[in-house]
């Protein structure tokens, strides 16, 4: 009898090595540890968990058991002692010297702006050299951490994000094949978020400056002239605009519901404490 293959995820102990602001709403924040090589990523919009220490603490405070009842474990755990958890896109990992990339999004002050910043842009402001992290990260190309999966006989493909989304879009124009046709709308709030992004993609980029109180990729996938051909859609940021930008493609566009990929990062009036409460 063969063994049993090895699970797709790990926990890894990782520090900061550095911080850089990339961009008004972006901060930088590259990881180290001795067991990173371990970790591999699927591209396109990898997504793992991270934990982060509450303030004053050295390290994050993680369950006893980090076996495949870790969560149940967590969620019972005093909530002002507990790890921060929250679930982040693989920016880049690199291997010889061993360093992952994470990019955190920037909001302001708590109970500016969106009303979604927390703990973990927070912590990301005040990051230092040596600072311990822990994350659960893939093992294995396929560990069901990729939502970007476009379906055979897929012509071309839309692509539209908010900057919480930046990092995931930018993982994905990173890996789509060479001369696929892309659509792509990026919304940020800042002129000086807009950013080169490196793609062997044919892909039509608009970049979207977001005024006070507006949200301007709906309007703008409305207005656009699509291509022809089967379509498949990547669609995150805001969940309100998502959820619109999804009853657009599917209602008036004439979308597969199921070539619509659809993920909320964020919900305007809510912050993340606030989601995370709404899973029970």
């Amino acid at each position: 009898m063969s063994e049993a293959p090895p699970p797709p995820y790990r926990w890894f102990d990782l520090h900061v090595l550095r911080t850089e602001r990339v961009s008004p709403s972006l901060v930088r924040v590259t990881f180290g540890g001795d067991h990173l090589g371990e970790m591999v990523t699927g591209g396109r919009d990898q997504r793992f968990k991270l934990f982060l220490p509450r303030p004053g603490q050295d390290a994050p405070v993680l369950p006893d058991d980090l076996g495949v009842g870790w969560y149940a474990q967590w969620r019972v755990q005093d909530p002002a002692v507990r790890a921060v958890m929250r679930s982040y896109t693989v920016r880049e990992l690199r291997h010889d010297p061993h360093e992952l990339d994470v990019d955190f999004v920037q909001h302001g002050r708590p109970g500016e702006g969106t009303g979604h910043s927390g703990p973990a842009s927070e912590w990301s402001r005040t990051a230092r050299p040596g600072d311990r992290v822990a994350i659960l990260g893939p093992t294995a190309e396929e560990n069901g951490g990729v939502d970007f999966q476009p379906p055979a006989g897929t012509d071309w493909v839309l692509v539209t994000a908010d900057e919480s989304a930046l990092p995931a879009a930018a993982g994905i124009l990173g890996w789509l094949p060479a001369g696929t046709p892309a659509k792509v709308f990026l919304e940020v709030a800042h002129p000086d978020d807009v950013t080169d992004l490196p793609t062997a993609a044919d892909a039509d980029i608009t970049w979207l400056i977001r005024g006070p109180g507006a949200a301007p990729t709906l309007d703008a996938v409305r207005a656009a002239r699509l291509p022809a051909g089967t379509p498949y859609a990547w669609i995150a940021g805001e969940s309100g605009t998502v959820r619109a930008l999804r009853r657009h493609l599917v209602g008036d566009r004439g979308f597969d519901r199921r070539a619509v990929t659809f993920t909320g990062y964020w919900r305007r009036g809510a912050t993340e404490e606030d989601l995370l409460a709404e899973l029970g």
